[in-house]
């Protein structure tokens, strides 16, 4: 059942990273906020609950297993949905790891380049694709996950903080690259969202959750939904002067 302010009617939207998280939420309130069809993209199979949860919420649902770090796959889940629906009208690039944490001398090759492949080459493979199609169609709108790291440095984290980095830069070039071709190109940046990746981090550590929220001025964490919600406004026609945009969803961390 349908009980959003109707932000994507008839839209056909893409999310990469669905199966869980600020992805699972997004499906979820895409389907909400009156898209026609959801296409959940992940390697993880849970994807397929959620593919049921945007039905229960009134849209058309797809999973589709991908590893966005892989051209071919990326290729084939961007054309399925294209063939299933008709066109892509959003795409929500929020698929991403955490990776290794550890200081920059110290940081494993083999962890860095995991990181870069799935948070930075994943999101550029997504855009490459899902470019050429709303180029095909006449626009659309993309929306990518970056984080409060990719605007500042973040300890313990560089590889992240590189690729988050790379998705700001990636957004603004493609957003000035598509503007005149009626396609949208923006990102949310999110600061500390209650999410299973967050938990991970924490590793069930109670002290450090709560220096975690102390670090947020609102004094908690974000909920997956209220991400969510910003990536469904970028894609609406609602944010239709809005583009090369990252916006910060950080609780005003970025701004102490």
């Amino acid at each position: 059942m349908k009980d959003g302010h109707g932000l994507l009617r008839d839209k056909v939207v893409l999310v990469t990273g669905g199966a869980s998280g600020i992805g699972r939420a997004a499906a979820v309130l895409f389907a909400r906020e009156g898209a026609r069809a959801v296409a959940i993209a992940d390697v993880d199979e849970r994807g397929k609950d959620v593919a049921g949860q945007v039905e229960e919420a009134g849209a058309a649902a797809l999973f589709l297993r991908c590893d966005v770090s892989r051209a071919r796959e990326v290729e084939a889940m961007v054309g399925e949905v294209a063939a299933r629906f008709g066109r892509l009208d959003g795409a929500f690039n929020n698929a991403g790891i955490e990776g290794a944490t550890a200081r920059t001398a110290d940081y494993e090759e083999e962890d860095w380049d995991r990181v870069i492949a799935i948070n930075l080459k994943g999101v550029w493979l997504c855009m490459k694709y899902e470019l050429r199609q709303m180029l095909a169609q006449g626009g659309g709108a993309i929306v990518n996950t970056g984080s409060v790291a990719g605007m500042v440095g973040w300890r313990g984290a560089p590889a992240y903080t590189a690729a988050k980095q790379g998705v700001a830069a990636l957004t603004r070039t493609a957003a000035l690259e598509y503007a005149r071709a009626g396609i949208r190109v923006n990102a949310v940046c999110p600061g500390v969202v209650r999410t299973p990746m967050v938990e991970r981090v924490l590793g069930g550590d109670p002290e450090l959750a709560a220096r975690f929220s102390r670090l947020e001025p609102l004094g908690r964490f974000a909920e997956p939904e209220e991400v969510a919600a910003a990536a469904a406004w970028l894609l609406s026609d609602a944010s239709s002067f809005v583009t090369g945009h990252c916006l910060v969803v950080d609780g005003g961390l970025t701004v102490q």
